[in-house]
């Protein structure tokens, strides 16, 4: 189909302008370009069905782009044959007013702040915000902030508990938010596990909630501090719990723990406190379900170093290492036995976790005093 004479001169005129970016309101028919200076639109006038003439139009911004009026799926064919995208190509995909070619952008390796702000531009949507608040270049300049509260405003229409909990702790990254905004998310997620995990994960000692230190018992501290400059890792992780920060961690996590909605929130928290306190497991996720963690977990108490030196001098009990040690191997392993035959969610899940969940907050316990 050809294009109407007044569209492809307006057109041509537009890209004789060397425009950023380029996106099409379908519903209102609209074509803006994003010029360096200024934004211009396009009213287009279809002579006969719509489709065809978007796509017509769509062809003649990929001739210019691309050399091609295959457009953006033709060239990602070209792209997979050759295993890479060259950066300097981002610039062009950004002008075919295609939502899949913008989002290839957003993921792209290459991605800077400039292209990021014109690939928003291009398209407004959370999921290509989250993707580019994944990019360091994107958060440290001038886009990460935009991006950053476009995902707050836009949690109350997200249902999915998983990126709820990627867009809080993405926009939770240092230098997005000010003070104010951060208190007033956490305000408003005191009852919503899928943000508080997104809390935890990004600002597992900087939570906004004001907790005492864990009282000690008189020399545990000195013994803990002088243990953990021997270089122990057991007693560093130990001081890091006792701590107002790590005390705000573990009431926040059996806070999420004790109603959770959905298996995402409960995966999301466990990830949450292994990571914590993964320097007791330089080895990583022992995959392993909750019996089999119990006793890895007696045998280490009993006969590691680290723990026998803890008992010894007083610095910690039985308990409080065998707590740390249980919490420390948290992994899908632990929910395998329940989720692999069950999709629930709300209270019948909570039911089918109660073997797990109550001995977990049991170890949250004993490390909250």
């Amino acid at each position: 189909m050809e294009l109407s004479s007044e569209d492809a001169l307006r057109i041509n005129v537009l890209l004789s302008n060397k425009p950023l970016a380029i996106r099409i309101n379908e519903s209102r028919m609209l074509l803006d370009g994003l010029l360096a200076d200024r934004e211009v639109s396009i009213q287009l006038n279809p002579e006969g069905p719509v489709e065809p003439y978007l796509k017509a139009v769509r062809a003649v911004l990929s001739e210019y782009a691309l050399g091609t009026p295959g457009g953006y799926p033709l060239y990602l064919q070209r792209w997979t044959r050759m295993g890479t995208m060259r950066d300097e190509s981002l610039e062009q995909l950004l002008l075919l007013a295609e939502p899949t070619a913008v989002f290839a952008v957003v993921c792209a390796q290459g991605l800077t702040d400039e292209l990021a702000r014109r690939a928003w531009w291009a398209v407004e949507e959370a999921e290509n915000a989250r993707r580019m608040l994944e990019t360091r270049q994107v958060v440290e300049g001038r886009t990460g902030p935009r991006l950053a509260r476009y995902l707050i405003e836009f949690l109350p229409f997200e249902s999915d508990s998983e990126q709820i909990t990627e867009s809080v702790r993405l926009a939770l990254q240092p230098g997005l938010l000010s003070d104010e905004e951060v208190a007033a998310l956490w305000n408003k997620s005191s009852r919503k596990g899928a943000n508080l995990v997104g809390f935890l994960k990004a600002r597992a000692d900087e939570l906004p909630l004001e907790m005492p230190p864990r009282p000690t018992a008189d020399g545990r501290q000195a013994a803990l501090e002088a243990l953990a400059a021997e270089g122990s890792r057991l007693a560093a992780v130990m001081l890091r719990t006792i701590s107002p920060g790590g005390q705000a961690f573990l009431e926040t996590s059996a806070r999420v723990l004790a109603k959770p909605a959905s298996q995402d929130v409960v995966n999301g928290v466990i990830d949450a406190i292994a990571s914590y306190l993964s320097a007791l497991r330089p080895a990583g996720d022992p995959d392993l379900d909750w019996s089999a963690l119990e006793r890895e977990a007696e045998a280490f108490v009993a006969s590691d170093e680290e723990a026998m030196a803890l008992l010894s001098r007083r610095a910690a009990t039985t308990e409080e290492l065998l707590a740390l040690r249980m919490l420390s191997g948290l992994g899908y392993g632990v929910l395998r036995p329940i989720f692999k035959r069950s999709d629930a969610i709300g209270s019948l899940m909570r039911k089918q976790l109660k073997p797990v969940l109550e001995p977990l907050a049991g170890h949250l316990a004993v490390l909250r005093g």
